[in-house]
This record gives C-alpha cells, sequence and structure tokens, in this order.
C-alpha cells in the first residue's frame, strides 16, 4: 500500500501522478475513452487536452483515431464525431519493440522456435579454388 503511494507521487510511467490528477480533478473535463480504458481531457476553455493511460504511459498506446484530437488536428474528439473505418483497418496495436510479442526475423537469437527454423543463408562464401582465372 505505501509503495503504491510512493510510486503515485514519484514516478511518471506508472500511470498519472498526483499533480496531474489533481489538475484534472480541478480543470478537467472528460471527453471520452477509448478501447485500452485511456481516459481524455481537456481544459473547460479547451486550450489543452490530455490522456492519463490506463496502466503504463506509453505513447504508442493512443489510438490514431484520439492523436489526430490530442494534437489538436481534428476539433472534435471521436467520442463526438468518429470516424468511419474502413473494412481493411486492423485494430490499433501498441508498438511491441522491446516486449516478447516484437517480431524477430528468422535465426534472430532472440526468437522462441530458432531451432525450428533456420535462417536462409545471404550470400555463398568466397573461396579462391573458386575464383575466375583459376587454372
Amino acid at each position: 500500500m505505501l509503495k503504491n503511494i510512493f510510486l503515485k507521487i514519484f514516478t511518471w510511467w506508472n500511470g498519472a501522478t498526483v499533480g496531474t490528477l489533481l489538475f484534472t480533478w480541478r480543470h478537467g473535463v472528460l471527453v471520452g475513452k477509448d478501447d485500452q480504458g485511456n481516459r481524455y481531457y481537456r481544459t473547460k476553455d479547451g486550450q489543452r487536452r490530455w490522456v492519463i493511460y490506463n496502466g503504463e504511459a506509453e505513447a504508442s498506446r493512443i489510438p490514431p483515431e484520439w492523436h489526430r484530437w490530442i494534437h489538436f488536428t481534428a476539433d472534435a474528439p471521436p467520442s463526438e464525431d468518429p470516424p468511419v473505418v474502413k473494412p481493411w483497418e486492423k485494430p490499433h496495436m501498441p508498438n511491441p519493440t522491446g516486449t516478447p510479442a516484437a517480431y524477430f526475423p528468422p535465426g534472430s537469437l532472440h526468437r522462441l522456435d530458432r531451432e525450428k527454423v533456420a535462417p536462409k543463408p545471404h550470400y555463398r562464401a568466397w573461396r579462391p579454388d573458386e575464383g575466375a582465372g583459376a587454372s
């Protein structure tokens, strides 16, 4: 319990800090939530916009429609003016770099099934007896 309080006060990567929560409580207007549970706010005069992450503060967790709004590219948030979803669009995924879900090419030392998938050789080493002009 005490550890959680210290983490909330002194770290910004474990969710919103106490200062952000107080500012949100005093000046924030909840605009909406995305499918990951992130909450989006703006000031009452609309001059500032921010997000309080549900979990780890990672910018790639903001979906594109909310990214447009939070960076003032769109005036209306997606909760008021939802974008048209095309049939070929995939659901938003945060950047998996540094996680077990990251992509590792065949032959990578970090790949879990590296024994099953052998890398293809990209070149054949030159040998002096195979060179042009060898007699």
